[in-house]
């Protein structure tokens, strides 16, 4: 009796033992299976960005084969009439779509050019010598005018001044304070979250967040209006393609009033002008005072485009900005492709 009793007590417990290793194995195969699956889609999710990737790539090649197919039609004027100054477009493909944008870098204010804030001919002593008004470079005195002309809530001279030095500042190469309202690496080294100043071009106007003076709302007002060339201090506007609700930009280039401004727009017409010598010798521009000093800041033809480009596939979201250059109506370089919305 003894020995049946044990016989019972052992099947009692290999029988739990049993349950226990069966349990233990629909454990495991039920976390294996929820990892396959996860493995399983998250290869899916990346091969659906790989593919929404290369979509908006495809739009990249898209956008050099419409400009380099325009500027070889009209190699020596870039207007609003051509092909590329469509706005924004959508096509549909196969499980998503891919939209783009094309704009003139050279329709807005080039940040990186106030990286020479004063005449290249004027040495120090003169500067030090002359009003620095004088002195002070085409693109700096049309940035202090823009932030003027905007009318922005509590931006003066003076500020629109502390504002262009902070940012030449930022950009020149040495670590010495260009004028009263500037800042280097002392001022921004002494902050809560320290930092030095880039002494070196901008790469996205976006940069201005980290530039002393600047707050959001400022920022937020100018982006229409100023844009950034990578590496190039290139101040040439291109009158033809200044879209017509910026004539605040125009305003600040040419030093005229805004009525001035809205009249070269009105008589610029669909295609713009043909040459700078129709621009320069309108009645309007004739009667600004010093616009020979100005002349050089104007162009009809551009070479510095912005492709905003955004693809989806299956849920899957990728867009990036890509800056073109143009050479030789026939050659395209991207200079910079940034990942995300601008």
């Amino acid at each position: 009796m003894i020995n049946l009793k044990r016989l019972h007590k052992q099947q009692g417990v290999a029988l739990i033992t049993v349950m226990l290793i069966v349990a233990l194995c629909a454990v495991i195969a039920s976390q294996m299976t929820a990892r396959l699956q996860v493995q399983m889609q998250r290869s899916a999710n990346v091969s659906f960005n790989q593919q929404a990737y290369w979509y908006a790539m495809g739009a990249e090649a898209f956008t050099k084969r419409v400009l380099i197919k325009v500027f070889q039609a009209e190699p020596n004027v870039t207007n609003l009439s051509q092909a590329w100054a469509g706005g924004e477009n959508t096509f549909p493909v196969d499980f998503g779509e891919i939209t783009g944008e094309i704009t003139d870098l050279q329709s807005c204010l080039n940040l990186n050019a106030l990286r020479a804030p004063f005449e290249e001919s004027e040495n120090t002593s003169s500067r030090n010598n002359r009003n620095q008004e004088e002195n002070k470079a085409p693109a700096r005195l049309a940035f202090e005018a823009l932030l003027i002309n905007l009318q922005l809530e509590n931006v003066s001279q003076f500020e629109a001044e502390s504002m262009a030095d902070a940012l030449t500042d930022w950009l020149d190469a040495d670590t010495s304070i260009s004028s009263a309202g500037g800042a280097e690496d002392n001022d921004y080294a002494s902050r809560e979250f320290p930092y030095l100043a880039a002494n070196n071009y901008l790469a996205s106007v976006n940069e201005l967040r980290v530039v002393e003076h600047f707050t959001p709302a400022i920022i937020n007002a100018i982006k229409p209006y100023v844009c950034v060339i990578p590496g190039s201090e290139l101040h040439q506007v291109n009158i033809n393609t200044i879209d017509s609700e910026h004539v605040e930009l125009l305003q600040a280039l040419l030093g005229s009033t805004l009525e001035q401004a809205q009249d070269v727009l009105s008589a610029r017409g669909e295609k713009g002008f043909d040459s700078l010598d129709t621009f320069y010798n309108l009645p309007t521009v004739v009667q600004i005072e010093n616009f020979n000093d100005k002349k050089d800041s104007f162009a009809i033809d551009s070479e510095y485009f912005n492709l905003k480009a955004s693809a989806s596939f299956n849920e899957s979201y990728y867009a990036m900005n890509s800056v073109m250059k143009i050479t030789e109506n026939k050659y395209i370089n991207v200079l910079s492709r940034t990942v995300g919305r601008n």
